[in-house]
């Protein structure tokens, strides 16, 4: 089914093909919307039913805000890309430029019902979060229930300001053996769980998971690629029970090789580095 291309104009509606039947596999939709110079895009998605995975790695809808002529941009998510799949809705995103790129893709197996979306073109700075939202200092918008506990879930951290007379329950982290399969054999043999960065409860549960890496792990694309994708599920556990997330360059290095590969497979690189501590000190981040 035809999918995609440029929308124009203050407001417009688009879906995934066959909407509200399920969608085709092998789809690739690629929408350019475009409102008016110094204006920006409210895009609210209505409903939301895409085959989910813990990375949306196989079917998934991506918005990009496109880069400004000085190469910067105003992202809708971190590294100006946000991925969603599964079946809650996405928030709704206000762009800070005039233009945004949507992207639909489906691989060739399970399909679901897919997507309708909206879009209106509004004042750049507002940004209008629903009644059981707060809005961050960015204006942002977080769920009512991430205020005063204990995370800092806005990037600019409003979500846990002025929280008196709060107390949070504490978080006790405790190593155990590394039992995941794939997971063997590397340089270090103890996790901890639950994953707090990835929702994950347990180790079964990551290693269900890691099944969606397993073509990922195979490439001889980089040489730390395993040790990589494990540490991002069954972490390493630090001598005071804390985990270490990989470090940001050990992801940036393995992207940059992997790229061509994973492009030759219909895939994209699933995982976004940005998010991962800037550090090369083995005592704050994971280097393989």
């Amino acid at each position: 089914a035809a999918c995609g291309g440029t929308l124009r104009g203050p407001e417009g509606t688009f879906s995934s093909p066959n909407y509200p039947s399920p969608y085709p596999p092998n789809a690739l939709c690629v929408w350019h919307i475009e409102v008016a110079p110094g204006l920006g895009i409210q895009l609210r998605v209505e409903a939301f039913s895409v085959e989910g995975t813990a990375s949306c790695l196989f079917d998934r809808l991506e918005l990009y805000e496109e880069p400004s002529a000085d190469g910067s941009t105003g992202a809708p998510a971190r590294g100006g890309m946000a991925r969603f799949c599964g079946h809650q809705l996405p928030p709704v995103l206000t762009s800070s430029r005039h233009v945004m790129t949507v992207l639909f893709v489906a691989d060739e197996g399970v399909a679901d019902d897919g997507f309708f979306a909206t879009y209106q073109a509004r004042n750049a700075t507002e940004k209008t979060c629903s009644p059981a939202e707060f809005s961050c200092g960015n204006g942002e918008c977080r769920a009512l229930e991430s205020m005063c506990d204990g995370w800092h879930d806005c990037p600019d951290g409003t979500d846990e300001l002025n929280c008196t007379g709060v107390s949070y329950p504490a978080f006790e982290s405790v190593c155990e053996p590394l039992e995941v399969e794939m997971c063997l054999g590397l340089s270090y043999n103890t996790t901890s769980f639950p994953n707090i960065w990835l929702a994950i409860p347990d180790q079964a549960g990551a290693a269900e998971v890691l099944q969606d890496y397993q073509t990922l792990m195979e490439l001889a694309c980089y040489q730390h690629l395993r040790p990589l994708i494990c540490s991002l599920f069954v972490p390493k556990c630090t001598p005071d029970g804390g985990v270490l997330q990989p470090c940001r360059a050990v992801c940036l290095s393995a992207e940059q090789r992997c790229q061509q590969s994973l492009g030759l497979l219909g895939i994209l690189w699933p995982i976004n580095c940005n998010i991962l501590p800037d550090s090369r000190d083995p005592v704050e981040c994971f280097q393989p």
